[in-house]
């Protein structure tokens, strides 16, 4: 919840205007969505007002902007398709089948919201942490592009008047701030450029050519039960469209929580932002909304804007339902071109330039992960974009580190003693009797784990394989500095196991 002492005057007025802004962006974004989605565009408003009212309140970074997103709503575009071949196949009409198909991806954001609750009430946010900085770097870079290409399709069938307009507001944005940054850059914007369309009568397409916000005046959400939210068919069916909802809304949201962690040089809570956006989809499915997430784009224009705090994420929700219920003629004077131009300066600053000339400098399988992730997430989404990038990181990791070294001297009484280096585990297991000259080993061999550790049941199995061998030549082996878990699990090699003071106490990751 809000923290008042923390607050000064400067704080407060630049959470309030840039909440403005950020109310204003989310406008198109929350209606465009809801077409890709397949339902009215007042359930994306809807979504963005709720979801970001209740994690500006809860959640684990201040300032963050939730609504509604491309990634979830692409999700919910499948269920929308096997909902209305549900509904046609029991001769629905067509009335009938847009009230079912909502009520469906209502009932799955209900569910989706309780997994995401699930997930941070089990603490397993955390593993946030297991998605490599290139691949982050990917997802920030990805995303810069979709959010840039976005924006031609505004331009569609448009004339010069919408290239100059969006041309001076990149300006206003890229000039403004060297000057002042008193007002936000894209406030100004977004009134000059209304007001001179308005005064000049320019021809350029405005908001309401995309849809009439006014239609929607005076509608505030309203309470109201999914209707199939007691039907075990029902949920069956939305279960694994929910279980993806919320995965794809957790990894978006947590990545731009990581983002804005580095744009703030504070951290916020992973756990408890995925608590924040279940109890706001749960919200958002009793109050018609559909599933959304954390919004990388508006949060960075909120954070560039000078909106650090929680009051400005509730400025933007309560300002864009403000302006859907009572102000809707202002909405439809505002030119597209002017939201056009703000999210491609958005776009600019989204992406990771730096990351070009770190390409050269860095480990090609780095480079490969952040390219990989990028393009996947152009041309697919941001969840199998980031689940690639960890895998690709992973297998990477096991590949460097498949490999387990010896160092090897044979003492005064002719004992040979093999000294381990690094990691014993499923990579480095098939290599792992390399290291060994079995028929050419005086008769008393020791094997020293003192700079080694066994990881897996893979490991125990290489050990007890290659006491074997040395068993069956017939000769006297001693196993050293090996953790009382790992000796406990060993089979063949447990009787050659010395026990030392300085014994390490790790347990190895095994099914027991």
């Amino acid at each position: 919840m809000f923290d008042l002492k923390k607050y000064t005057s400067a704080n407060i007025k630049n959470d309030i205007l840039s909440g403005l802004v950020v109310a204003v962006a989310l406008v198109p974004e929350a209606i465009a969505f809801s077409f890709i989605a397949g339902v009215s565009p007042v359930v994306g408003l809807y979504t963005a007002f709720i979801l970001g009212l209740i994690t500006s309140l809860i959640g684990g970074k201040p300032g963050m902007i939730s609504g509604a997103t491309g990634a979830v709503a692409i999700v919910l575009v499948g269920l929308g398709i096997e909902a209305t071949a549900l509904l046609e196949a029991q001769g629905a009409s067509r009335e009938a089948i847009a009230m079912g198909v909502l009520h469906y991806i209502l009932l799955a954001t209900v569910v989706a919201g309780i997994i995401q609750i699930s997930i941070g009430a089990l603490k397993l946010g955390k593993f946030i942490r297991l998605v490599p900085t290139p691949a982050i770097h990917g997802f920030v870079n990805g995303l810069a592009i979709v959010i840039g290409t976005a924006q031609f399709k505004f331009f569609e069938g448009q004339g010069y008047m919408m290239y100059v307009l969006v041309f001076v507001t990149m300006a206003i944005m890229y000039l403004l701030p060297k000057v002042t940054k008193a007002v936000p850059a894209g406030l100004v914007a977004i009134v000059v450029i209304t007001l001179g369309v308005y005064f000049t009568k320019a021809e350029t397409l405005l908001l309401s050519g995309l849809d009439d916000m006014s239609k929607y005046a005076g509608q505030l959400p309203s309470f109201g039960i999914p209707e199939y939210i007691f039907s075990l068919d029902a949920i069956i069916m939305v279960l694994p469209y929910a279980v993806i909802v919320a995965l794809v809304g957790i990894i978006e949201s947590l990545l731009t929580l990581s983002v804005l962690d580095e744009l703030s040089n504070t951290r916020g809570s992973a756990n408890k932002e995925c608590i924040a956006q279940g109890t706001g989809n749960i919200t958002c499915g009793f109050f018609g909304g559909m599933a959304g997430c954390a919004m990388i784009g508006q949060s960075i224009i909120n954070y560039t804007s000078g909106g650090i705090g929680r009051l400005s994420s509730f400025v933007a929700a309560v300002g864009l339902i403000i302006l859907v219920v009572s102000m809707s003629g202002v909405l439809n004077a505002i030119p597209v071109a002017v939201l056009v131009g703000i999210m491609f300066m958005v776009s600019i600053g989204t992406f990771e330039w730096s990351s070009f000339s770190r390409l050269t400098r860095m480990p090609r399988t780095d480079a490969f992960v952040m390219v990989a992730v990028t393009v996947i997430t152009v041309v697919e989404d941001l969840a199998i974009a980031v689940i690639a990038g960890v895998i690709i990181s992973a297998l990477a990791f096991a590949w460097k580190h498949a490999r387990i070294f010896a160092r090897v001297h044979t003492e005064a009484d002719g004992t040979r003693v093999y000294e381990l280096d690094g990691p014993l585990f499923f990579g480095s297991a098939t290599t792992f009797a390399d290291n060994f000259d079995i028929p050419n080993d005086p008769p008393k061999v020791v094997i020293d784990f003192k700079d080694a550790r066994v990881m897996d049941s893979s490991g125990v199995e290489a050990i007890d394989a290659i006491t074997k061998k040395y068993e069956d030549a017939g000769k006297n082996l001693l196993l050293r500095h090996l953790s009382a878990d790992c000796k406990a699990i060993l089979k063949k090699a447990g009787p050659h196991c010395a026990y030392e003071e300085d014994d390490p106490t790790y347990k190895v990751a095994y099914n027991y």
